[in-house]
């Protein structure tokens, strides 16, 4: 005889909360168990601000967007937060908490339990009050350092995870094609192979610290016609295929990217946004992405608003869908009730919803926001309770999103991008007596900064909230560096002011300095809010305002003038480029900025940066870069001349280098092989300094029109004076592929020469090099790059 003995029991944990599943049954189980709104509701975000006094995120109201309920949408469950850090300025303490609040509601609120992804901008750092404010990504380029960039992007990608942010809408990975184009300070250069390395570098960084990195903005934003934002980009395939596309597939392919955002424009009358042929095609079914494609904010409304491919929101949300856009972003619009009305209705297959879907919930998944121990408080809040009765003054300051490590490195990029585009001798200045500090950048802190730094991104909208990171202006770092001088600090006239009543006084000040240093360039901002930014577009590359007025009244005066330039693109600079005693290009430098300079200039720091796009002759030779074709060169049948003053890759060190013995190791190779070369490089000079060799390919013959040559190899060389190293440099047959006539990519035979080179416009030595053998189709697995090493 048996007892009646009573089994507690524990309920089973649903499958997709058990992370001992493989990640594919988790996800079909959930996706299973979902309503069509359920399903829906992951495909979205909701553009919030976090609370100042630590409470759940206010929704964030925008011109394009209607009033969002928070109570009504959260019982299906929410795909996404859209930046709230970057919407107003929060101490990150109680904005973490915020953030930690708002997602235990939400996954509360659900019958699944899941958090929202929460995503950021962090162009040029976190973007975020108090957080580090990194040079932006043109300066990135002019460092020519991928391993200083991918350090950057991991502490950024650390802070941005220490307060419960996943995701972050970086990098920018469009190629500059038109200088006048407002973002070019968001972009990494004008060279694909420089833009795809940098790039890819930062991904790398940014997803080793566990944030998924977003690749825009894919792609053709950047070849908009005369420069205007969301302009058409009438470019050809071929051009699409070798200088934009190239930057993607190598961040895709080996820097691990987990989401890509499309870009906004058309292509040949197809709006990215719609183009199947691009977002699942190419993306995934041919460079095997398997990420999340994002859109651009408001880029679904658009496919109706503006490109006019979509006669109502239910049709745009299914054509961006059936095209592989898997989120809406930054906030609901079409993905809600006009996609359930349109699924309902047969419109749309419910089959596409689960596609995206899948990759919504697997990232999720990957990114532990499904586990059963999942919890809302961030590593930054780590230990406190958010159910705990609130006492701010205790919770305000404690997170530190600028600490002396963040700052040393941003200093460290800030150095290692300032470059030097001429000098007479008059650089490094040694114990100036008095020095006139002119310009509009003079004595101004944002000067450093990028449109998408959060105090010109969203600071300026609350001019009585503290700046919250510590911006010296180029008048103190001068003071700093110099501190037995006499400095005399007058504006001269504003960025773009026109204003020419203070001219008189600042040559004044000239005349009576032993030095002049013309500190001009541009004021970050947004949509015509500023000289250089997002909807900042500009007419010419003549400098904004009055300040080449200024800087030729400077020039006049009989005294030696440094002009310093803190701008978002390069400009022509007139008489200043043969004139000037020297010329210092930064491009938004960042917090640590104009310390990086005043470094340059007392000589502290010897520069080694290097320009990432061409400095223009002329104001109104656009668009040109340095990829041009024969014919897009400087010719007797044109009275335009796009030859610029300084050429891609150009810049000055106060050290001197020699080049030698070129050895030319394999100077035949099949189309499938690799070439070998070898070549000495000494610093002559009396100080330490770092040379940058750059290798550039000439087809003098082909079969399709090439540029006249095209970087496919770099590296940082740092030598102490007198000391000479051995480099090796191996170049697969795969770097000269092209797209050819029927449109794949292939590699021919025939002669080749590789360009040892300081710039674009200064090849030091050449090698001639032949390939051999048929021609030979190649795809995404080819071989990227040219490698150099110590020779053995």
């Amino acid at each position: 005889m048996t007892a009646n003995v009573a089994v507690e029991t524990t309920p089973q944990a649903p499958l997709w909360n058990d992370p001992a599943r493989p990640v594919s049954d988790r996800v079909d189980a959930l996706v299973e168990a979902m309503t069509l709104h359920e399903k829906i509701a992951q495909l979205y975000g909701v553009w919030v601000g976090a609370s100042d006094q630590g409470g759940e995120v206010a929704p964030h109201q925008h011109d394009m967007e209607e009033a969002v309920d928070l109570d009504a949408l959260l019982p299906a469950g929410l795909g996404q937060l859209t930046r709230p850090f970057g919407t107003v300025p929060v101490d990150p303490a109680l904005g973490a908490l915020s953030l930690a609040r708002t997602q235990a509601r939400i996954a509360a609120t659900n019958r699944f339990g899941i958090p929202a992804l929460a995503h950021d901008e962090c162009l040029a750092g976190f973007a975020a009050w108090g957080a580090t404010a990194y040079p932006v990504p043109l300066s990135w380029g002019a460092t020519f350092d991928p391993d200083a960039v991918r350090r950057m992007a991991a502490a950024i990608g650390r802070d941005m995870r220490s307060v419960g942010v996943h995701q972050g809408l970086a990098p920018v990975l469009d190629v500059v094609r038109d200088a006048r184009w407002g973002r070019v300070e968001e972009t990494i250069g004008e060279d694909p192979y420089l833009v795809g390395t940098v790039g890819t570098a930062y991904v790398q960084g940014l997803e080793s610290a566990g944030i998924v990195a977003t690749l825009k903005h894919f792609v053709g934003y950047s070849a908009s016609r005369a420069g205007r934002n969301l302009a058409p980009a009438p470019l050809g395939s071929r051009e699409r295929a070798d200088v934009l596309l190239p930057p993607f597939e190598m961040a895709v392919r080996e820097g691990g990217a987990r989401s890509v955002m499309h870009a906004y424009n058309d292509l040949d009358g197809i709006p990215v946004a719609a183009d199947e042929t691009l977002l699942t095609g190419l993306l995934r079914d041919t460079w095997g992405f398997d990420g999340t494609v994002v859109a651009d904010y408001f880029g679904i409304a658009f496919l109706k608003i503006l490109h006019g491919v979509a006669g109502d929101w239910a049709e745009a949300a299914g054509t961006a869908l059936a095209a592989g856009v898997d989120v809406e972003l930054p906030t609901v619009k079409t993905f809600g009730e006009p996609l359930a009305e349109a699924v309902a209705d047969g419109r749309v297959p419910e089959a596409l919803i689960d596609r995206a879907l899948r990759r919504v919930l697997t990232q999720k998944a990957e990114l532990g926001l499904l586990d059963p121990d999942w919890h809302p408080m961030p590593p930054a809040l780590d230990g406190t309770d958010p159910d705990a009765p609130d006492d701010l003054d205790a919770l305000r300051g404690t997170v530190d999103l600028d600490r002396p490590e963040n700052r040393a490195l941003a200093r460290e990029v800030a150095e290692k991008a300032v470059v030097l585009l001429t000098n007479d001798g008059t650089l490094p200045l040694t114990r100036p007596r008095r020095i006139a500090l002119i310009g509009p950048n003079a004595d101004e802190p944002t000067a450093v900064l990028g449109c998408y730094s959060f105090p010109q991104h969203v600071g300026v909208q609350h001019p009585d909230v503290p700046v919250g990171i510590d911006l010296p202006t180029l008048a103190d770092t001068l003071a700093d560096e110099f501190p037995d001088a006499d400095i005399t600090v007058v504006r001269g006239t504003g960025v773009d002011d026109g204003d020419l009543s203070g001219i008189d006084a600042a040559v004044e000040a000239a005349r009576g300095a032993d030095v002049v240093v013309a500190a001009l360039g541009d004021r970050a901002g947004l949509f015509g809010r500023g000289t250089s930014g997002e909807g900042c577009d500009a007419e010419s590359l003549a400098l904004p305002g009055a300040q080449q007025h200024l800087l030729d009244a400077l020039l006049d005066s009989g005294r030696p003038v440094v002009t310093v330039l803190l701008t978002g693109r390069p400009y022509a600079l007139g008489r200043a480029v043969e004139e000037s005693a020297a010329i210092v290009q930064s491009f938004f430098p960042g917090e640590e900025g104009t310390r990086a300079i005043a470094g340059v200039l007392g000589g502290r720091t010897n520069p080694s940066g290097r320009l990432p796009v061409s400095v223009p002759r002329g104001t109104g030779a656009q668009p040109s870069t340095y990829l041009g074709a024969r014919l897009a060169q400087a010719s007797d049948v044109s009275s335009i001349d796009p030859t610029p003053a300084f050429g891609f890759g150009h810049g000055l060190t106060y050290s001197s280098f020699d080049w030698t013995d070129l050895v030319v190791e394999t100077a035949e190779a099949a189309t499938d092989g690799e070439f070998t070369l070898s070549l000495t490089v000494r610093n002559t000079g009396d100080r330490a300094g770092t040379e940058v060799v750059q290798l550039y390919l000439h087809d003098p013959v082909a079969s399709v029109v090439q540029p006249v040559q095209r970087l496919v190899g770099y590296t940082r060389v740092p030598l102490d004076a007198g000391e000479s190293r051995r480099l090796t440099v191996t170049v697969p047959a795969d770097v000269a592929s092209f797209t050819g006539r029927d449109g794949h990519r292939i590699v021919e035979p025939g002669e080749l020469q590789l360009r040892l080179s300081a710039s674009s416009t200064d090849a030091r030595l050449t090698a001639t090099v032949t390939l051999t053998g048929p021609e030979r189709r190649v795809d995404h697995t080819r071989r990227l790059h040219a490698r150099f090493a110590p020779a053995a």
